[in-house]
């Protein structure tokens, strides 16, 4: 195990961090639910606002955890042709799968930030963060998101991952934070010693706990 959990996990990134630490322009945006503990840590240690950005893998069917693709907030979509030809999948399969995780993610949305849009990502420094990598088909999402905003900056900060999917994230962003990239690697779960899945509650207990210079954070300001 190289984690004792995803707070633990956090905390270790912050030291590859260290150089957007007290930076009015930085942001750290975790992506739910699991890399929200991870983020939390991140941004009290940097003394950066936090917020989310909701994304979801569009599973195989019966295959779950085999991404075809992802959406994020914001309307994007990103398939996996590779994926998509292998197994097969027809368009309408696709379609339908999509429908369901947009029904998810909107009910995220909803829950974690209710009314208020996502910051303003314009001219800002992005610290995305997550729990891991594995095929990187939310994260490749979550990049096209936040690219659309024109931000100045985007880095990607995860404790473990696949060393060819942090290879090839490398090159769509600015800066990719991966401190261990483990072979063989089998699961994100595998290299924390306690990986229980995180809850709707745990993430809008962290978004509320969130603070900048000592003072709550409201999101979407």
């Amino acid at each position: 195990m190289l984690f004792k959990n995803r707070r633990v996990a956090g905390q270790s990134l912050v030291k590859e961090l260290v150089a957007y630490a007290n930076r009015p322009d930085v942001l750290v945006l975790g992506l739910p639910r699991g890399g929200v503990p991870v983020a939390f840590e991140v941004a009290k240690a940097l003394n950066a606002p936090l917020d989310v950005l909701v994304v979801r893998k569009l599973g195989v069917p019966d295959q779950e955890e085999l991404a075809m693709g992802a959406i994020a907030s914001g309307g994007v979509r990103i398939v996996n042709e590779y994926i998509i030809n292998l197994v097969n999948i027809s368009d309408e399969v696709i379609a339908r799968v999509t429908v369901q995780e947009e029904r998810e993610l909107e009910r995220r949305e909803r829950l974690y930030r209710g009314n208020c849009p996502l910051r303003d990502l314009q001219g800002r420094t992005v610290i995305l963060v997550d729990d891991g990598l594995a095929t990187g088909a939310t994260m490749w999402a979550a990049v096209v998101a936040v690219r659309k905003q024109q931000p100045a900056q985007i880095v990607i900060a995860v404790p473990v991952g696949v060393s060819e999917t942090c290879h090839e994230l490398k090159t769509e962003v600015d800066k990719i934070v991966c401190l261990s990239t483990p072979r063989p690697f089998h699961s994100v779960g595998r290299w924390y010693e306690n990986f229980p899945q995180t809850t709707d509650k745990e993430v809008r207990e962290l978004l509320a706990k969130a603070t900048k210079n000592g003072e709550p954070i409201s999101l979407g300001t």
